[in-house]
């Protein structure tokens, strides 16, 4: 299965690590540490025109990849057709 994650932007299912609000993925110097090294690496792909709202942490071929999309968590989760705790 397929997960859509904005700006035309499809990722398999099975890569996503974890999906993460903005708001409070950045309050931690570690998180940010790790973002900035991904975006160092070039591994940190913006899909917003305006405010990102949420970062789909994905690992494909082994290196780490995260998607920062305008989609809120919420909208990510449904689209995901998963709940909560699975």
């Amino acid at each position: 299965m397929y997960l859509h994650i904005g700006q035309n932007v499809v990722v398999p299912s099975s890569s996503i690590v974890g999906i993460f609000d903005m708001d409070t993925v950045t309050l931690s110097k570690h998180t940010r540490a790790f973002l900035s090294a991904l975006e160092k690496a070039g591994r940190l792909i913006p899909l917003f025109d305006d405010l990102p709202k949420a970062c789909v942490h994905c690992v494909e071929n082994g290196e780490s990849i995260v998607y920062i999309s305008q989609l809120s968590t919420a909208t990510l989760l449904r689209r995901s057709g998963l709940t909560l705790g699975e």
